[in-house]
């Protein structure tokens, strides 16, 4: 829509709520096996058809495609179900998927053995991320030369709310060089890249934003990331997305969704470069209706701070 940023959340999963329909990545593929190619071809053209549902119901400018589990010649089905997408809704939307393979923070069970590998075989835990980053690069380019997707996002979180899992010099040693080839490989096929990651990014945030991906998300508040020094510092290098507070979501008020939207609109909109969207994605047993106030003060006052 003219004079309105664009919006699209990472993940809305309230497709229940909102359809009467499960979300694709919570569905059991369990029988996925024993279906004739019709009966596949059917369940990919009902997640397309859903995808594409929820974009034009919320305005969304892109499509994450989160691809469900259980399915048999994984990269496959993902190239058939983009395709319905494509068929559903022509270039009509951003399409992209998950695309990382840098580490991100380990599960509770996974924390110590991580914290072992890093002490005592340094080389091996690189060796690791660079063969991870390898085959990523090889399956974005068999996914362009497909040619059905537009962009990466890069979903490794590394952060709490507190701080990363890494300090800034092991995160520059163990993830920044992967993660920057991993980027430039995916940018030199044409790719459009995002990176993500939730928390607390200030004191890897250069790392970040020195890999050069194409946008930052989600810029979280409950990390004490302001997105108006975000806008200042490097509103310039990149796009920024999020920002607004997926707490106040849950727990706060009706005013205070309203003044975190507007807050964002209103340091991260002029001069163009930011996405409009909250601070994680529309999780399970979010309110509907609070995402949808949310909309409602986009959609309304958007233009007033959209100032090129």
């Amino acid at each position: 829509m003219p004079g309105r940023v664009p919006h699209f959340e990472l993940v809305f999963f309230l497709t229940m709520e909102a359809f009467g329909r499960i979300h694709p990545s919570q569905r059991h593929y369990g029988q996925w096996q024993q279906m004739s190619n019709h009966e596949r071809q059917l369940h990919l053209e009902d997640i397309a058809d859903l995808y594409v549902q929820t974009a034009r119901k919320y305005d969304h400018s892109a499509i994450f495609f989160h691809a469900p589990g259980g399915w048999d010649n994984y990269w496959d089905q993902c190239r058939r179900c983009l395709d319905c997408i494509r068929n559903q809704s022509g270039q009509e939307y951003f399409l992209m998927m998950h695309g990382d393979a840098t580490y991100s923070i380990p599960d509770g069970q996974g924390m110590v053995e991580f914290v072992e590998k890093i002490a005592d075989n340094p080389q091996g835990t690189k060796d690791q991320a660079q063969a991870w980053v390898e085959s990523a690069l090889k399956n974005g380019a068999d996914m362009r030369k497909h040619g059905a997707l537009d962009g990466f996002a890069l979903c490794s979180d590394y952060c709490f709310n507190t701080n990363p899992f890494l300090s800034p010099a092991m995160f520059d040693e163990f993830v920044t060089p992967y993660l920057a080839q991993l980027t430039r490989g995916y940018k030199e096929m044409g790719l459009y890249v995002i990176k993500h990651t939730d928390g607390n990014i200030m004191p890897i945030v250069d790392s970040l934003v020195g890999t050069h991906p194409h946008a930052l998300h989600s810029l979280d508040p409950q990390g004490g990331v302001d997105i108006a020094q975000m806008k200042q510092r490097f509103g310039k290098q990149l796009c920024l997305i999020g920002n607004v507070n997926c707490a106040l979501m849950d727990t706060g008020t009706d005013q205070q969704v309203i003044e975190s939207v507007r807050y964002c609109l209103k340091n991260a909109s002029p001069g163009g470069g930011y996405i409009f969207s909250t601070s994680n994605c529309i999780y399970t047993g979010m309110n509907l209706k609070r995402y949808e106030l949310m909309l409602d003060v986009w959609r309304n006052e958007s233009a007033t701070y959209n100032i090129a």
